[in-house]
């Protein structure tokens, strides 16, 4: 991969994989080698954690297809190899998260991918990328499972900020950029109408 051309983003916004796309199988153990050092290197590189999360999932059976698309995140992981983490002592302490969720972006299981950041001031502090364990029925009800998820760990974080004894000046704050999540979270009425995910949490633990 020395001579490679770089490229800018870590996957195509068009790429769709799946298990049995019809290409040959690859060198499994080559694959599983490379996967397992991008996790490595995705523990202080956010941006690489929604790509590593999946390609991860073909590592049983990997196909010349999961591979180039992994030969194409090396390309980016070249482009980027500046890339880190800058933490910045803050006087001015804010917890702040960010998150998204496909919906049904799993073309073998139909299931959503949660993606969520947080940021304490502008200092990046926990990321996550992870397959919903259950088949969401909307956007919606995908944005709902990815924010109660980012939500729990600001939770978590905010009482560790706690027993620090550090003080945040502002109320943790959860960004959403969907409309329908965003008012099911604020409207305790429509719970009602949603009690199917408590039930398919129950069933998928």
């Amino acid at each position: 991969m020395a001579g490679a051309k770089t490229v800018h983003t870590p996957m195509s916004v068009s790429t769709k994989l799946m298990l049995d796309d019809g290409s040959a199988n690859c060198d499994a153990t080559e694959y599983r080698r490379t996967i397992g050092s991008l996790q490595y290197l995705s523990l202080t590189r956010p941006d690489l954690g929604f790509a590593v999360n999946r390609l991860a999932q073909f590592m049983h059976k990997p196909t010349v297809t999961h591979w180039q698309h992994v030969k194409r995140l090396l390309c980016y992981v070249k482009q980027t190899m500046h890339f880190g983490l800058l933490l910045r002592r803050q006087s001015h302490l804010i917890l702040r998260g960010f998150f998204d969720a496909d919906c049904g972006g799993n073309l073998d299981d139909r299931k959503s991918t949660t993606t969520y950041i947080i940021f304490l001031s502008n200092n990046p502090i926990s990321w996550r990328t992870r397959k919903q364990k259950a088949v969401a029925r909307s956007s919606t009800e995908a944005k709902y499972r990815a924010l109660a998820t980012a939500a729990s760990d600001i939770a978590w974080i905010k009482s560790l900020i706690d027993e620090l004894g550090l003080m945040l000046h502002e109320p943790p704050l959860l960004l959403c950029d969907n409309v329908g999540a965003t008012q099911l979270s604020l409207n305790h009425v429509l719970h009602s109408r949603m009690k199917h995910i408590a039930i398919d949490l129950h069933f998928v633990r």
